[in-house]
């Protein structure tokens, strides 16, 4: 195959950032993806209904004219998120999704959970309503792998978790494990995940063998190549379960290369091809279709985009930027260590 249409494909994980970082990145996610479930993380994190209407309104006041580009909002979850708030939220058509960080997991996490029974009377209310949670699913105790970190929180805290509540609607962002994978298989309908784009690619050599690669890190970070494959096979599959969530997470570049860089990949710009370049090796380029464009919005009980897109592959290699230039600074672009040669036209 040289061409292939699917319909507009949406970003179920996405970090936009704010103020001259959002107007540097957004046009990047507006190209390709016509909605995307925006993380809460700022400093300070958006927690109330009220915060998210007015992040949303920046980020519209920051898309380009002309582009059609939905941003579908999600509160940050702390132990003290109002019930009631986050109702009515979600009843107003604002609020897609809450976001759950185990406190210090990632980036701007410190405001995240320790102590779940806090956060029950908002769990129960949103297994009601039917709003999903979308979960970073590792531990943080210090005493855990960081490695082993996914699967720990899978055993001791979300399936515990989804026993307790299990109407609960439940999305395991940026899985990283053959144990996620299985995990989300057995799990029933109110259980998903997204996979990014470069836990598609990279395992944990591209990281740190022949020296450290700042920008191959990210949080959860990547882990051996079983893992990779074992995303890859789910990814490829058609299964329902899973859909794509890129975790694209831009950091400009001094905050990357220093002695405690930041934690994330940026891969907005080159996605798509990333992900057909992807499905091809693997001979499924006929179910790229389902992991970009259907499943995400089936889970979330959304129609898929009427839009469509073309990929054509072309025989000299796609020049990407190294790095985009924003307000806030330079970006380093996502390096898939290969030549990509399909293209969004």
């Amino acid at each position: 195959m040289t061409s292939i249409t699917i319909k507009r494909p949406d970003d179920w994980h996405l970090h936009l950032r704010d103020g001259e970082m959002l107007e540097g990145v957004i046009e990047h996610s507006a190209k390709d993806f016509a909605r995307a479930i925006i993380m809460p993380n700022l400093v300070p994190p958006v927690v109330t209904t009220q915060d998210a209407t007015a992040y949303r309104e920046r980020i519209m006041k920051a898309l380009p004219n002309g582009m059609n580009f939905t941003p579908l909002m999600t509160l940050y979850l702390t132990e003290n998120t109002d019930p009631a708030d986050v109702a009515a939220g979600h009843a107003s058509g604002l609020i897609t999704a809450l976001k759950l960080y185990p406190a210090g997991a990632t980036t701007n996490s410190d405001s995240g959970v320790t102590n779940f029974e806090n956060v029950m009377p908002v769990l129960e209310k949103m297994a009601e309503i039917g709003m999903p949670l979308c979960v970073h699913g590792e531990v943080t105790s210090s005493d855990i792998d960081i490695f082993d970190r996914e699967a720990v929180f899978i055993e001791t805290v979300l399936d515990p978790l989804r026993q307790r509540v299990p109407e609960l609607r439940v999305v395991m962002e940026h899985l990283t494990t053959k144990q996620g994978v299985d995990y989300v298989r057995s799990g029933g309908d109110n259980l998903g995940a997204t996979i990014t784009t470069h836990h598609l690619i990279i395992n944990r050599n591209a990281i740190l063998a022949g020296g450290i690669r700042p920008h191959y890190y990210c949080l959860p970070v990547a882990k051996r190549e079983e893992h990779r494959l074992a995303l890859r096979q789910a990814a490829t599959s058609g299964d329902t379960s899973f859909f794509l969530g890129t975790d694209s997470a831009p950091h400009t570049d001094p905050l990357k290369l220093q002695a405690c860089g930041c934690a994330g990949c940026f891969t907005s710009i080159n996605t798509m091809s990333c992900l057909a370049h992807v499905f091809e090796e693997e001979g499924a380029l006929d179910k790229l279709e389902d992991f970009a464009s259907l499943n995400g919005p089936s889970f979330y009980g959304l129609e898929p985009n009427s839009e469509t897109i073309e990929l054509k592959k072309q025989q000299t290699p796609i020049s990407f930027p190294e790095r985009i230039e924003t307000g806030a600074g330079s970006v380093t672009v996502f390096d898939p260590m290969y030549p990509l040669h399909w293209q969004v036209v």
